[in-house]
């Protein structure tokens, strides 16, 4: 399995860097860069706020079971199909922004089936069916960018990426306090409402622009759906993606249980905790974009998920504030790489299908939820808090190795 040579080479950004505008002005320069740039904030915003809310909605305002609740999250094991099947027909037919509109619209009208559903079953049966559709629309914004980066090459194209994936990261800081603001103010059928409609602004920020269609792709006028030798790095690699965010579901669950019940930390300094990890992500994402163009992103990834390591065994064997701190730290670093550099990765691994790659791996995240869920529920009862946290330590591991494996077999 060969990387392409431009994801372990260097840049040449460092050649003529008077010449060009920065990342962040680019960004901002371009209709379709910076409409990206709102919409994904406002799909993130939206997503985020009813995620923590929406078992609760299963058991105050439909009757559901605990378990039963957390059964919903499965139905995120849709999403990849869904995504595969939007991404397909993106490459095939090239028209990125019209598909994003319909994802949107999609995702709009399964968020407002969830929010007027009367029966415990009609949740299920939206998300699953309709609402992973609409998760697929963030994918064609990234293919959308790629294409234009593509037609226009420039030493800070990186940058902007990454600049996108900052907004998306910023949304999900800010949702779920959005999310819990709201639902205590209103109703847990309002902020659902809400996460609808922010679902549907996304398409607001783009307007009615248009590219043409396969913009950038001058291989082949027709694309054709990629053999399954050729989207074998790409899975590879998505896979190993999948074992570093598997401890992210588990953390969420598990991590404010275990500072709240066990270690007796008042909501302030568990709220503190929580929150330093996107903060440093945030800081760090453009810096990981400049330490790339040195040694390679897929060896920075290696690095990464190092880090998560770390952070996991932080988790299961400190027991403290401070070592708690660090290792929200270290998974902050974590994220500042894979945020960044990630979705840059998956394409160059696919690149005769940029859409279907940037959907494939995108949707990975809701098949790691569900996967982590699963893993983090069994563990902790079998081995109890907090050594449920070795359980992504040893994915972390398993992640790094064959990371580590994908740059020696490319060296």
């Amino acid at each position: 399995m060969t990387l392409p040579d431009e994801i372990e080479a260097t840049e040449p950004a460092l050649d003529e860097p008077l010449a060009h505008p920065s990342a962040l002005r680019l960004t901002m320069s371009s209709p379709l860069y910076r409409g990206a740039t709102i919409a994904v904030f406002l799909g993130a915003v939206g997503f985020s706020a009813a995620a923590p809310q929406i078992a609760s909605f299963l058991v105050n305002d439909l009757g559901a079971s605990l378990r039963a609740a957390g059964l919903f999250y499965l139905t995120s094991l849709t999403a990849p199909l869904a995504g595969y099947l939007v991404g397909r027909r993106s490459d095939h037919t090239g028209r990125r922004l019209g598909l994003f509109r319909l994802c949107a619209v999609l995702g709009f009208v399964g968020w407002i089936g969830v929010a007027y559903s009367t029966q415990l079953w009609m949740p299920y049966i939206i998300s699953a069916v309709i609402g992973a559709f609409g998760g697929a629309a963030t994918s064609q914004l990234f293919a959308a960018i790629h294409d234009q980066l593509k037609a226009h090459p420039n030493p800070h194209n990186d940058g902007v990426v990454a600049v996108v994936r900052m907004a998306l990261t910023g949304g999900w800081v800010i949702g779920p306090v959005a999310g819990a603001v709201l639902a205590a103010h209103t109703s847990l059928r309002t902020m659902l409402i809400a996460t609808a409609l922010c679902t549907l602004a996304q398409i607001v920020p783009l307007g009615t622009l248009r590219i043409a269609p396969g913009y950038g792709d001058t291989s082949q006028s027709q694309p054709i759906a990629p053999t399954t030798k050729a989207m074998l790095p790409l899975l590879a690699f998505t896979g190993l993606y999948v074992l570093v965010y598997l401890g992210e579901p588990i953390k969420y669950a598990y991590l404010p249980i275990y500072m709240t019940k066990q270690l007796g930390f008042p909501a302030g300094l568990s709220g503190a905790i929580i929150g330093i990890q996107p903060l440093v992500e945030i800081i760090l994402m453009p810096l990981a974009v400049i330490v790339a163009r040195r040694i390679g992103m897929v060896r920075l990834m290696v690095i990464g998920a190092a880090f998560g390591i770390a952070a996991n065994i932080c988790f299961a064997t400190t027991g403290t504030a401070a070592g708690l701190f660090t290792g929200q730290i270290l998974m902050g670093a974590v994220w500042g790489v894979f945020a960044a550099l990630g979705i840059i990765v998956a394409q160059r691994l696919l690149p005769t299908a940029v859409a279907t790659a940037s959907a494939v791996f995108i949707s990975s995240t809701a098949l790691a939820s569900a996967l982590g869920g699963a893993a983090g529920g069994l563990g902790a009862a079998s081995i109890g808090l907090p050594f449920v946290f070795l359980i992504p330590a040893v994915a972390g591991l398993l992640a790094t190795i064959g990371l580590a494996l994908m740059v020696r077999t490319d060296r």
